[in-house]
Order: structure tokens, then C-alpha cells, then sequence
């Protein structure tokens, strides 16, 4: 707690040479717990805003809330993505419940041309080329063209699939409760190989993450995995590592990614917040996910994708995706439901109108 205390405040007052009283300071997640009085002391409006949740508390939950409740305690307004994060300490009359939303002009989900999405994939090295002389092109945020130049690093036997495979796809961190590993098993054991279908599991270079340790943990153990499997199931699975060089590069890699799937999956074992579900749904892919956290405000059952109660049930998590494979109308309704959903719901003109609201409380 000591060491906490001490770096917070180193960090607070740099901020505080910035803040006037009648500001108002929004503070992100615990790391910047400490730094709620500071702000206060010259005469600011603080908002806690904690993006991360348990949707069932255990002791470690407690533990950690013990920690971080004598440091929030002056904090005006605290907001969550969800209510079943909030504390039972937290007053309710201080609370709002404001859900994450996307950018849709951002590089990662900016429309994108079917050609340049082919471009993008066959450029990194996902699938194999289509003989089509598209340039693997995006848009910058500043309006500039930008070009994909940098490989993926793939882990696979054999040549990429064809252009034309259908590709089941989870993109995220190499984290263990995005359970990589489990998508690999209830693919390679319950994906009929009938579909055609490949897998791809597409993290980032674990060497251009320097606040994600666990990535090449994570990442050594699907090699494994992947290893161990029988010739002909590792033949339909690859292990993608985007270059993170250029960020805007790597966004755009993402969206060609997600809009080349013919599912994408989010088998998360614990979700704040499923970002890469709300991106994937903006891009009209339909989706197979856990219903844990965030995931269940985002997704309703058999409308806008289709949602496997226990996370850790591969077959139902590989029928799912059977589903789907086979029935192009299924996909292309949930498809175009997801979107329409997230253009309703979680898209920033929705999240900037609630925190509107927040700071009208704060400056009446």
C-alpha cells in the first residue's frame, strides 16, 4: 500500500500542475485510485471510471476492493460497465452505469472494400492470394493513405488456405481468460471438417506488447497445444502474430481480419467488456461467445449471435460454430442484427450522451 500511495502521488503532481479549481478529473482503473484526493485537494470534481468487473465476487475481488476503497472514498461519481461490477460499498446515488462503446471512423473499424480486405489478408500471409492486383491499402485517421508492409508471423503446416476457405476467427490478447487454447481444442474436436472451414487465432506480437507479460506464456502454451494435435486438425488451425510497428498498420490488419471471417469467435472466460465482440459485430460477422460479463449486454441469443452459457463446453462451443458454417442464412441474419444492435447501442454518440449527463450532475 505504501509503495502505491508513493508512486501515485508522484504521478499526481504532474497533474496536478495541469487542473484549476471546478475541474472536472476522470481517472481510469486502479492504477489511478491514489490520485482521487490529490485532485480533490485543489478543488476539482472527480469521476472514477473502472472498466474491469467480476461478475461473481470472490475473495480476491474483496480483497482488492479493500484495498482500493480508502483511496476512492472522496471520489464524486464512480462509473461501471456494468452494475453487477459495483461495489456494495460505492453509494448509489453516485454511480452510473455507462457500457464501453467503439469509434466506427476509427482505422479498425472503418468501412473497407472487399478488395482491400483481400489485399490485407493475402499481404500478411492469412490466405493464400487471389491473382487480384489490389494494393493492401487503408485510410489513416488524418486522411493520409497508409499500406500494409509487414508479415504476420504464422504458426501453420503447409501453404495458407485458399482465398475461398470459410475462416473461423478469435482475435485478442494472449491471455489465458481469453482461452486461445480452448477455441483451438473445440475447434480441432467438434468443427466438422465437412465445412472446409481453417481457424485462425490472431493475437498480437507478444514482443510489441511491453504491458502484457503473460502473453508469451500464453502463446508458448497454443504452440504446444498445437503440436500435440493430430496432423490432419493442426492442418486447419494457425497461429497468427499481427506486427505492431505501426499501430494504425496493425488496426487496420484487424478489420481486414474480422471482415474476412465467416464467424469470429470470443470464447472469453471472464469479460468486462468484449471489445473485439462489439467491433466484429459492427462489421456485420456473425459471432459464437461466451455469456460471460459484458458479452451478455451485447450479444442477445439467436438475434445477434449465439451465446454458450458455459465456457468451458467445447461441444457446444464447436456446434455453435457448425451452425453456422452450414446455414449461410443464419449467418448473414445474425450478421446484420449484430450490427444494427451495435449501431443502436454501443457506438460513441450513445456513450458521450451519458457522460453528459454525468457532468451535469457535477456542474449543477
Amino acid at each position: 500500500r505504501d509503495h502505491y500511495a508513493e508512486v501515485t502521488a508522484a504521478n499526481a503532481a504532474e497533474l496536478l500542475a495541469q487542473i484549476r479549481p471546478g475541474d472536472v478529473v476522470l481517472l481510469h482503473d486502479p492504477q489511478t485510485a491514489g490520485m482521487v484526493d490529490a485532485a480533490r485537494s485543489v478543488g476539482a470534481k472527480v469521476v472514477w471510471r473502472c472498466h474491469i468487473g467480476v461478475d461473481e465476487p470472490n475473495a480476491v475481488v474483496a480483497a482488492t476492493w479493500g484495498f482500493l476503497q480508502p483511496f476512492l472514498a472522496k471520489a464524486d461519481r464512480f462509473v461501471f460497465s456494468r452494475a453487477a461490477h459495483v461495489p456494495a460499498w460505492a453509494p448509489p446515488d453516485s454511480v452510473h452505469i455507462v457500457p464501453p462503446s467503439i469509434d466506427p471512423f476509427a482505422v479498425k473499424n472503418a468501412e473497407m472494400s472487399a478488395g482491400a480486405v483481400r489485399a490485407i489478408v493475402a499481404s500478411i500471409g492469412l490466405v493464400a492470394t487471389d491473382g487480384a492486383t489490389e494494393m493492401p491499402t487503408f485510410q489513416r485517421r488524418d486522411g493520409s493513405p497508409g499500406r500494409v508492409d509487414h508479415l504476420a508471423d504464422i504458426i501453420r503446416t503447409g501453404p495458407p488456405p485458399p482465398p475461398e476457405a470459410p475462416l473461423v476467427v478469435q482475435v485478442s490478447r494472449w491471455d489465458r481468460l481469453k482461452d486461445m487454447a480452448g477455441v483451438m481444442q473445440a475447434f480441432a474436436q467438434h468443427v466438422d471438417p465437412a465445412t472446409g472451414a481453417h481457424l485462425a487465432l490472431v493475437g498480437p506480437n507478444v514482443s510489441g506488447v511491453a504491458d502484457d507479460p503473460e502473453g508469451g506464456e500464453v502463446l508458448a502454451e497454443c504452440q504446444k497445444q498445437w503440436r500435440e494435435l493430430p496432423h490432419a486438425e493442426r492442418a486447419r488451425i494457425q497461429l497468427v502474430c499481427l506486427p505492431m510497428y505501426d499501430l494504425e498498420e496493425n488496426a487496420a490488419i484487424v478489420n481486414a481480419v474480422q471482415r474476412s471471417a465467416a464467424v469470429v469467435v470470443q470464447k472469453s472466460l471472464a469479460e468486462g467488456f468484449g471489445l473485439t465482440v462489439a467491433e466484429a459485430m459492427w462489421k456485420a460477422r456473425p459471432m459464437v461467445a461466451s455469456a460471460v460479463g459484458g458479452i451478455s449486454d451485447q450479444i442477445v441469443d439467436e438475434r445477434s449471435g449465439l451465446l454458450v452459457a458455459d465456457p468451458t463446453d467445447l461441444a457446444t462451443t464447436g456446434a455453435q460454430l457448425n451452425r453456422i458454417l452450414g446455414d449461410p442464412e443464419l449467418a448473414r441474419r445474425l450478421g446484420a442484427a449484430a450490427k444494427a444492435r451495435i449501431g443502436e447501442h454501443f457506438l460513441g454518440e450513445r456513450h458521450l450522451r451519458q457522460y453528459a449527463q454525468l457532468l451535469a450532475t457535477l456542474l449543477d
